[in-house]
Formats: C-alpha cells, sequence, structure tokens
C-alpha cells in the first residue's frame, strides 16, 4: 500500500502545477480556470464522505479499484483535452473518485492495531510526501518537451493503471492474508503483537463478509445505506473533533496562504527562496513521518497527548513567524512546524477512530476530508480580507485559530483521554 500511495501523489504532482498554464493555453480567461478550480473542490467536498462511506459497504478492494480506475479515466480525458470543454469534463471523474489515499488509510485502520495505527499512518504519509517531492521536478523536465503537458497526463494515468494492478494482486483474501502473517512472523521483521495479527485476521474475515454482501446489493440500497451511515456521524458527539481538523487545518492554511508574498513585502526575498523553502519543509515533513513510531512510545501511545503538544507547538511556530524580524526566524519556524504539523494529522485521524470507532473507518476519513474541503475553501477568503490590514494578517489570524482549537481539546480532555468509544446511533 505504501508504493501505490508514493505512485498516487508522484502522478498528480506532475500534472497539477502544469494545470493553469495549460488551460490558459486553451484560451481560458482567469475567471473561467478558476471557476473549473472551484467546482473540482466542491465535487471533493462532496463526494469524499459518500464514497467513503460506499468504501464501508461493498469493501475497501473493490472502491480502491474503482476510485484509481475513474481516475485514470480523468487523466486520460486531461491528456486529450484540446478545448476548455474537455478539460471540465476530464476533471469531473478526477473531482468525484480521487479518494484513494482516504480508502487506502481506511484499509490500513483495518489492517493494523489501534496500538500501531500512528506508526502505520506516519509511514504511509512520509511515502506519500516523497511522490510529492519528487513529481514537480519530473513535471516541469517533462513540459519543456515537445507536447509535453499531454505526455505528463497520459504518464500520470498509466501511474494509475499500474496501480490498479498493484490493488488487484494484493492478498485480499483470508486465506492469503494468515500466510502473509505467517511468513512475516518467522521473518522476525512485522512490529504487531500476536494479538493485532489475531485482530488482522478477524478483520479480514468480516471485511469480505461485508464486501460480498455491500457488493451484490441494488445501487438504491447503497445509497440508502450511505445516507444512513452519513446521519449516523452527523448525530454522534464528533462534531468537537471535527472541529479542531477545521480550525487547525485553515490555520495552516493561512500560514501558506501569503506565503511568498509576505516574505517579499516583509524581507525583500524572491519567490526563488520561498519555494525552496516550502521543498525544505515537505523534506522535514517525510522525516516526521518516520519519527512517529519513537514519539507514540515516548508518549505511551497517548494520541490525545501527542495531538495536544504539536498543536500547541504548532500555534507557537505561527506566532513565532508573524512576529519574525529576521529571516533565521522564518528558516527556524519552518523548520519545527513541519514536523508539528506532519504529527498532528497524523494524529488527528488516529483519535477520529479512536473516538468514532473502526465500523465505519471509511466514512470518518470520508468526512474528515469533507472538512478539510471546507477549510481550503475558507481559507483563501479569510486570507483576502486579513491581508488587507497587514501582510502578517493571515498567520495571525491562524493562530487565533490553533488557539481555539487548543481551547476545545482542553475543554474536551476527559473524552479524549477516556478513548471512550462514541457509537454511531445508527448501529
Amino acid at each position: 500500500l505504501f508504493l501505490p500511495s508514493f505512485q498516487d501523489l508522484f502522478g498528480v504532482s506532475m500534472v497539477v502545477p502544469l494545470m493553469n498554464l495549460h488551460i490558459k493555453s486553451l484560451g481560458a480567461s482567469h475567471t473561467v480556470a478558476g471557476i473549473i478550480g472551484s467546482l473540482y473542490g466542491i465535487m471533493q467536498l462532496f463526494s469524499s464522505t459518500f464514497v467513503g462511506c460506499w468504501s464501508d459497504i461493498v469493501g475497501r478492494q473493490y472502491s480502491l479499484l474503482a476510485c484509481i480506475l475513474l481516475s485514470a479515466l480523468g487523466y486520460f480525458l486531461l491528456g486529450a483535452s484540446t478545448t476548455v470543454f474537455l478539460f471540465a469534463i476530464s476533471r469531473v471523474p478526477v473531482g468525484i473518485f480521487k479518494h484513494t489515499l482516504s480508502i487506502s488509510k481506511a484499509l490500513l485502520s483495518d489492517l493494523v492495531s489501534e496500538r500501531d495505527r500512528p506508526l502505520v499512518m506516519g509511514r504511509f504519509n512520509a511515502a506519500s510526501s516523497v511522490g510529492f517531492i519528487l513529481g514537480p521536478v519530473v513535471g516541469g523536465y517533462l513540459t519543456e518537451l515537445e507536447d509535453g503537458f499531454y505526455q505528463t497526463s497520459f504518464l500520470c494515468a498509466s501511474i494509475f493503471l499500474l496501480n490498479a494492478g498493484l490493488v488487484w494482486m494484493l492478498p485480499w483474501s483470508e486465506e492469503n492474508t494468515g500466510n502473509r502473517e505467517h511468513q512475516q512472523g518467522k521473518k522476525g521483521t512485522d512490529s504487531f503483537s500476536t494479538k493485532a495479527n489475531h485482530n488482522l485476521h478477524l478483520k479480514s474475515a468480516t471485511n469480505g463478509a461485508m464486501a460480498s454482501d455491500g457488493l451484490f446489493q441494488s445501487p438504491w440500497i447503497q445509497v440508502t445505506t450511505v445516507l444512513k451511515r452519513i446521519k449516523g456521524i452527523a448525530c454522534s458527539d464528533l462534531w468537537d473533533i471535527f472541529l479542531v481538523r477545521l480550525l487547525m487545518s485553515v490555520a495552516i492554511l493561512l500560514y501558506y496562504s501569503n506565503f511568498s508574498l509576505a516574505l517579499e513585502e516583509r524581507f525583500g526575498l524572491k519567490p526563488l527562496f520561498a519555494g525552496y523553502l516550502m521543498s525544505y519543509s515537505s523534506a522535514l515533513g517525510v522525516l516526521a513521518g518516520c519519527l512517529l513510531g519513537p514519539i507514540t512510545r515516548l508518549y505511551q501511545h497517548n494520541t490525545y497527548r501527542i495531538l495536544l503538544h504539536s498543536s500547541t507547538l504548532t500555534c507557537t511556530l505561527i506566532l513565532l513567524y508573524a512576529s519574525a524580524q529576521s529571516v533565521w526566524m522564518v528558516i527556524l519556524s519552518s523548520t519545527f512546524l513541519a514536523f508539528s504539523t506532519t504529527i498532528g494529522r497524523t494524529c488527528i485521524i488516529d483519535l477520529e477512530l479512536t473516538i468514532g470507532g473502526n465500523e465505519a473507518s471509511g466514512t470518518l476519513l470520508g468526512v474528515g476530508q469533507s472538512v478539510t474541503s471546507v477549510g481550503r475553501i475558507l481559507a483563501p477568503l479569510l486570507s483576502g480580507i486579513a491581508q488587507e490590514f497587514s501582510p502578517c494578517g493571515p498567520p495571525s489570524l491562524g493562530v487565533g485559530l490553533a488557539l481555539a482549537a487548543i481551547l476545545i481539546m482542553n475543554a474536551n480532555k476527559q473524552k479524549y483521554c477516556s478513548h471512550g468509544n462514541v457509537k454511531l446511533k445508527n448501529q
């Protein structure tokens, strides 16, 4: 699963930075390009919850394969787009079904024990981030060739087809899963306990039964089941976790929203320096994902404490950046912010699954993605308003939002620490 996740973001990050240039070369205005980009975000906002819930019903294998293949179709259409209309059409299947990483995370949460989940999720995010670092470099090289954008899009689609093949080859059956556990145990390289292996075996059987039942249900029954599950999430006592995720997402997005412009206005630095600094932060984020294992052991696997401390550190570092008087203070804040944000993202997902229960992990991750999408919609608006007052306005506002998230976590400390299972009302 780590290899498809790396290839997923590697392929996407080759294409995404070039899309604005391509649509403008097709004759689209800035307004049309912005509308198409916004429509993609809106589709992601509404589809992530439905697709995540659908993966709980029909099983991870079929939903993951469907999402990969339909995303590949979208990138093939993008590679064939010679008009603005075709470009817009190509974004529809990707906007609706590009939730491959969320379903992969749900699958990982099914396979590993609760104790090992932050470690595995951190490694998964690290593998994905490496792809995101390398992709733009390869895409920039390919776009220099004749018809470079079209070649890049077709290469991205081919990578998704390769991912579909890799996912199809995964040992999905109960028998194969048991054999894999036995082999890993003999090699002595698996960090999971005997109890975790037993849980994995039981979950595989349960998920296989759910998949075979859900796959052959009529589409109307599947839609009804999806809506019931979403209603259960809406009626459950999880609002504070998703609110914390929203506030922290917007705070971090505000930090990056005018990063290049603020560095130029405050310190006279060129955008190239900002680009190098963001690449440096991304590389540190990969390292942070690999360090989650020692960190969780240091905190005795208390996800709430890790999240609270990482959020407090994030808030402090954004404040340091907003009040920085020199470039070195900016570099210092960016260095440690890469660690705190990476750890915080992993811990909030783990806390969602711990409090909400693994029975609807796809739905929970889908709702979480929708919450993040809301943050991506709100952040540019808030950033624009804040910049009217000062170049330091967006990060200063981010400090206030992060502080509100920390206060919410402190107010609900008892629920987080107890790790109580807030069962969904439809269960």
